[in-house]
């Protein structure tokens, strides 16, 4: 069975007839969940299983759950987290363990819903000009120390039978405008970019699936990252990731045009599978349609990527939850 080159979503709380029979037909690769999907764990199992009997498999389904504002979860369904930025800062030394036990919480909560993928780790560096949209979602501002969050974040995740997906390749840091509404760009040398934004990602290239950035590299490309063959090429051999490459949302205003001819345009730039949210129907149809099926090699990656789901290790909450606190001197969720 081929899976379409794309990731969809839903209106409701549940699937209506019709996004029951434009899935079954077009297969999309998987789907993503937002708040408005989200009422109660009851619901977002069985709207976990509407998605998944639609396309007749064990399809994966993702969420941003980055905890703080980018948090589509929240209490009593899901705790409460304070940005990762000051998640980091407030565990001082201890920071990559403490990230750690954060996600595997996290991806304890998201699989008991039905959920066994999260947009994370982000790994864009935070830089003194870094858009207030991104900056304290990230990790730091050293690409070491962020390399080794990044990898106890993924880890996390996996542990907890969760994919991570690893975003914004090749690095959203640089970004002084939020790429919902407007098309950043970036005009640092490559050697320069290669040394700090791309390091990060470098350094996690083995991870099963990851995200675009819709940035514009000023010195390598004018084309937005997402629909670019030379930056998509560029994150395939510089970088020397070969997981699963899905687009940012590309109903995302940094990109122009009708979303089924950026689809097309991403696709065709060597990206494996589309990421289209919050529009219509209609809309998402026709990015579906526009999608197609994966190509042969997107779809060995995305096979690649399934394999690595694993059945969650066993997990002491209270115990997680007790290390965690005192790592962080008391103060673990948001207040």
């Amino acid at each position: 069975m081929t899976f379409g080159a794309a990731i969809s979503d839903a209106e409701g709380l549940r699937l209506t007839p019709e996004e029951k029979s434009l899935f079954r037909e077009m297969n999309p690769f998987g789907f993503i969940l937002f708040a408005r999907n989200i009422e109660t764990a009851d619901q977002v199992r069985a709207l976990c299983d509407d998605f998944r009997n639609a396309v007749d498999r064990n399809c994966p389904i993702t969420i941003d759950q980055e905890g703080g504002r980018v948090q589509r979860a929240r209490g009593p369904l899901a705790r409460d987290w304070m940005p990762p930025l000051d998640h980091v800062q407030r565990a001082g030394d201890h920071a990559e363990r403490a990230m750690y036990l954060r996600y595997r919480l996290i991806a304890h909560e998201l699989f008991e819903l039905g959920i066994d993928s999260n947009c994370a780790p982000m790994v864009d560096l935070a830089r003194q000009d870094t858009h207030a949209f991104l900056k304290n979602r990230c990790y730091g501002s050293d690409p070491k120390v962020v390399s080794q969050i990044g990898k106890a974040v993924a880890q996390g995740h996996l542990d907890g039978g969760v994919l991570p997906v690893l975003k914004h390749m090749p690095g959203h840091g640089l970004s002084t405008l939020d790429s919902h509404h407007d098309l950043p760009h970036v005009s640092l040398t490559q050697d320069a970019l290669e040394q700090m934004d791309f390091a990060p990602f470098r350094a996690l290239n083995t991870l099963p699936m990851g995200m675009t950035a819709h940035l514009v590299y000023d010195v390598i490309d004018s084309q937005p990252a997402t629909i670019s063959s030379t930056m998509v090429d560029l994150i395939r051999n510089t970088i020397g990731f070969d997981g699963l490459i899905m687009t940012d949302d590309i109903s995302m205003k940094a990109l122009s045009g009708a979303p089924e001819d950026i689809a097309r345009k991403a696709l065709s730039a060597g990206c494996d599978v589309v990421l289209h949210c919050n529009g219509s129907f209609a809309a998402r149809e026709k990015v579906l349609i526009a999608a197609g099926e994966m190509t042969a090699q997107a779809q060995k990656r995305a096979e690649r990527a399934l394999a690595m789901r694993q059945k969650p290790a066993e997990l002491d909450i209270q115990a997680a939850e007790a290390e965690l606190s005192a790592l962080m001197g008391g103060q673990v969720n948001e207040r």
